[in-house]
This record gives C-alpha cells, structure tokens and sequence, in this order.
C-alpha cells in the first residue's frame, strides 16, 4: 500500500495506469493499486482529462472506447477524483516557465494548489522542482 492519502496525476501517468500498468514507476504503481483498494485518492486535473481527449482523437493513445466512457467508467470508482481548472490555475500556470507544454503548467498548477505530490516521469518537471514529484 502507498504511504500517501492523495496524489495528482499527470496525463502519461493515467494512461499507463490503464493500460495495465506498463512503464509505471514502482512507487507510481504503488499509489494506483491503493487508489483502486479506495485507500488512496488520485486526484485528475480537467488539463489531463482534455489532453487524454486530444490524444485520443489524433489516434495517439486507444482508450477502447471514447473518451467519455474512459472518464465515466474510471470515475466509478471514488478513489478517482476529477479536478476543476480554476482561475489560480491559469494564472499560476502563465507564472510557471519549465517548458513550454501548456497542458504540464495547467497539471503542475493544479498540483501546486491541491499541495500534493503529483505522479509523473517527466524530467522538466522533476527539475524545475515546484512539487513534489512520485515515481
């Protein structure tokens, strides 16, 4: 089981999650199968929602049914919790300056104002060090 009560994922994260769990870090894949025994919250921010959705519809990633039903079957489960995009999110996101892929400032924002660790392998946000990052 995972030490932590709650985390935010990023869009890579979930993906490889629900794909079976390939390519997850160890301690990633530790708080997914807390989420899924509900002793954990994972916490998905409306920027990975609405970038799951662009990557399904450009063909990159097969969620095996639309992007609704992926949204709607994964929260089923209470562990999974979805995260509105708010207006200190976009400000805080213009502030952030680590790369220049919008969708990560609007993740790493929504972190930053949960105050929780945020599950991703991505090297720019490891480095730019604004949150606490698990993988």
């Amino acid at each position: 089981m995972a030490d932590l009560d709650a985390v935010v994922t990023d869009s890579h994260a979930l993906l490889f999650h629900a794909a079976g769990g390939r390519g997850l870090g160890l301690k990633a894949a530790a708080v997914f199968r807390a989420a899924e025994e509900r002793s954990a919250l994972v916490y998905v921010p409306m920027a990975v929602m609405w970038e799951v959705t662009l990557l399904a519809r450009a063909g990159k990633v097969n969620l095996r049914r639309t992007a609704r039903g992926f949204f709607d079957d994964l929260f089923t489960n209470p562990a999974y919790q979805p995260f509105d995009l708010t207006r200190e999110q976009v400000v805080a996101a213009d502030e952030l300056r680590f790369n220049r892929d919008p969708f990560d400032a609007l993740i790493v924002a929504a972190a930053q104002e949960l105050a929780l660790p945020l599950l991703t392998r991505d090297a720019e946000i490891q480095a730019a060090g604004v949150v606490k990052v698990i993988w």
